[in-house]
């Protein structure tokens, strides 16, 4: 009993303070302490400022072993492609007449890595969990925007020249790959980082997790969560359930323990990603719909991946 109970604090010390800071963002809305002009700066202050800062310090100040790093990266790379068509297949065949087979899809396999991920990450390892799942995030960024393109176009009209264009685009203008990217170089050439840069660094990388889960939770709208109930719930579960269910169970197979095969299941237990949204919109795909799974999957994924975290302990696969 006592290892239970030691397991589900554990579990909770991960998933509690998230879920708290989430439900702060919708009570600071709803009594006006904050408002959708906070929620829009504050929103684009992590994405520009606090959280490349907090991707940089943690690669520049942390010791790595590439070489293991890459068998991570490379089962992340290739999980996400394989779950990817896998769930092309099994919306086509569910959804075969809707209209919204893109956003679905998109909704599958795309979370919520860069922030949701990370502060799951941060909480049950630390700077050093951080560093890790850095490389993560900048690997499957690049993924997630082609495939998010692939599926969100009408049929035939993506070639390769147009998705080689996307990848472009995104290591370009993504702040969080330039800062991953700058934090590689700063690691690998051993360039000095002064003093003053990290301490300032610090500063920003303590903003990043509460400001960003302010402005999550404050941008839920859950009256939303009405509207197309079927598309919504199917693409909830599977993304919650079906994602880091296959995808850990595929990383256990290849003998994946410990912080790597933790890192893994958070990244793929987090919500949608709130980008999938400006995707759908951008695109001309249903926002409505992709607005309402990132809600729902914001909203569950607190619980679910508490349940997870709770299994793959009891079964000694991660760390407590």
């Amino acid at each position: 009993m006592d290892v239970v109970l030691s397991q589900l604090q554990f579990s909770l010390s991960i998933t509690g303070p998230i879920c708290l800071m989430l439900i702060l963002g919708v009570v600071f809305k709803r009594i006006g302490l904050i408002n959708e002009n906070f929620t829009e700066v504050g929103s684009r202050l992590v994405f520009q400022v606090t959280l490349p800062a907090m991707l940089f310090i943690s690669i520049v100040t942390t010791e790595h072993n590439f070489l293991a790093a890459s068998h991570f990266i490379n089962y992340g790379i290739l999980s996400s492609l394989a779950f990817f068509i896998f769930t092309v297949v099994v919306v086509k065949v569910l959804f075969n007449t809707s209209p919204d087979q893109g956003v679905i899809i998109q909704s599958g396999f795309r979370s919520n890595t860069g922030i949701i991920g990370i502060a799951y990450v941060a909480n049950a390892y630390g700077s050093e969990g951080v560093a890790l799942a850095a490389l993560y995030v900048a690997a499957i960024t690049f993924l997630y925007n082609v495939q998010a393109v692939i599926c969100l176009s009408p049929k035939g009209s993506v070639s390769g020249a147009k998705a080689a264009k996307i990848m472009a685009n995104t290591i370009r203008k993504n702040p969080l790959i330039i800062s991953i990217v700058l934090g590689m170089l700063c690691y690998l050439l051993a360039v000095p980082v002064p003093n003053v840069v990290i301490d300032a660094g610090n500063y920003l990388s303590r903003m990043t997790l509460p400001l960003a889960l302010l402005c999550t939770g404050a941008s839920l709208n859950l009256s939303a969560l009405r509207e197309e109930k079927y598309a919504t719930w199917f693409a909830s579960a599977y993304k919650l359930v079906i994602a880091p269910v296959l995808i850990t169970l595929g990383a256990y197979l290849f003998g994946f323990r410990g912080i790597e095969l933790g890192i893994l299941f958070f990244m793929n237990a987090s919500p949608v990603a709130a980008a999938s949204y400006v995707m759908a919109r951008s695109m001309g795909g249903n926002a409505t719909l992709a607005a309402n799974i990132i809600a729902s999957t914001t909203v569950l994924s607190t619980f679910t991946c508490t349940l997870g975290v709770l299994i793959l302990l009891s079964l000694g696969l991660i760390g407590a």
